[in-house]
């Protein structure tokens, strides 16, 4: 970091009457550092908070800045809990690769008490290579910022971490290589396994369809935000889509992204309309839609007779695009394909058609079933 990124921080919170904390985490040279921004702002009043003070003297020196006697302080990581300063709004912290991330996150929640808008400038110096993990810690305090976010930041850890062996004795494992959610699939699998309980695995279809559909960099972009803040912002979004279990989980991204990166754009629409495809396709027990020039096939597990009957319950407004045809006995993906012509349709013409399609199928077989 640079002394012009702490000297425009301090000067800005002093612009509006308010102070400054600064995490400095070394007890032996922190007098030092203390004079270093004496001299890089003048006129601020600066004092200095340690482990190793006498107690009556750290106490006069937290009341005076509790009273605005001071307006920068210079600290140790004894600020961590327990301080509520309401003017205090500026943060600095320097070397912060250093800390975990659930310590981050306290030291952060030292500003922002009041109705003042709140700052946290999280430094390391230029000259070093960050770790992964040290990376990742900085971009979780990056990414949650809301109120509230505890219980976001402690998955984050875990997933950084590691959570180790559950009835052993090694406190660290490898969880981060699947992801947390993964992680708690696999467990639930396997306990359900051990207790003799049988689930059935749904594997969702598969939708290819021929459709500019992604998260534009420049969408999810916020101000100030490079290229690679954007790309690892995307590969989140990413996941919460790949993690969406039905229509409710896929709206309330959908609001979302309209609250937080504003209108969607049209590749952002046809992203979410794709994967309610692949929900719904995937509750009408299909397998596969890929879309060729003049043809879209639908892959579904029905034999003949099975999907007589469901045809007989169809709407006709659907019916006159289908032509029905056997799989190859090798077609792994099922008994019997769909041919949808789609040669003339746009996608949003094309997904209103597969969208009912699948609904209708999904409600005739489950009263095909319970009668």
């Amino acid at each position: 970091y640079k002394d012009t990124t702490v000297k425009n921080a301090i000067i800005n919170e002093l612009d509006r009457e308010g102070q400054v904390f600064i995490l400095y985490n070394r007890v032996e040279t922190i007098n030092q550092f203390a004079d270093s921004i004496k001299k890089l702002v003048p006129n601020a009043k600066v004092c200095v908070g340690h482990g190793q003070m006498d107690k009556k003297v750290l106490e006069d020196i937290m009341l005076d800045f509790a009273q605005q006697k001071f307006d920068v302080f210079v600290c140790t990581t004894i600020i961590e809990s327990g301080l509520d300063i309401p003017n205090a709004n500026t943060m600095i912290i320097t070397d912060s690769d250093k800390f975990g991330l659930a310590q981050l996150y306290q030291i952060r929640g030292r500003v922002g008490r009041s109705e003042r808008q709140a700052y946290c400038y999280c430094l390391y110096k230029n000259t070093m290579s960050l770790t992964k993990e040290a990376f990742n810690r900085l971009q979780a305090i990056k990414d949650f910022t809301s109120l509230g976010s505890g219980y976001q930041i402690a998955l984050r850890d875990i997933e950084i971490r590691g959570v180790g062996n559950i009835l052993g004795t090694r406190q660290h494992g490898q969880m981060i290589n699947v992801g947390f959610d993964t992680y708690c699939q696999l467990l639930e699998e396997t306990i359900n396994e051990l207790q003799g309980e049988k689930v059935e695995k749904i594997d969702p279809a598969v939708i290819d369809i021929n459709v500019s559909a992604f998260i534009p960099d420049d969408w999810v972009m916020g101000e100030g935000a490079d290229i690679q803040a954007a790309k690892e912002q995307k590969m989140i979004e990413y996941k919460k889509l790949a993690d969406v279990k039905n229509s409710s989980e896929l709206d309330l991204i959908m609001y979302e992204w309209k609250d937080r990166f504003s209108t969607l754009p049209k590749e952002v629409e046809n992203l979410i309309k794709l994967v309610r495809l692949r929900l719904s396709a995937t509750k009408a027990k299909i397998k596969l839609v890929r879309q060729t020039n003049d043809l879209t096939r639908i892959y579904m597990p029905y034999t003949k007779p099975e999907w007589f009957l469901i045809y007989q319950r169809l709407p006709k407004n659907i019916t006159k695009y289908l032509t029905y045809t056997m799989a190859p006995k090798t077609c792994q993906e099922g008994n019997s394909i769909l041919l949808l012509k789609s040669g003339l349709m746009d996608f949003d013409e094309l997904f209103n058609i597969l969208e009912d399609l699948f609904y209708h199928i999904d409600i005739i077989v489950k009263n095909i079933t319970e009668n």
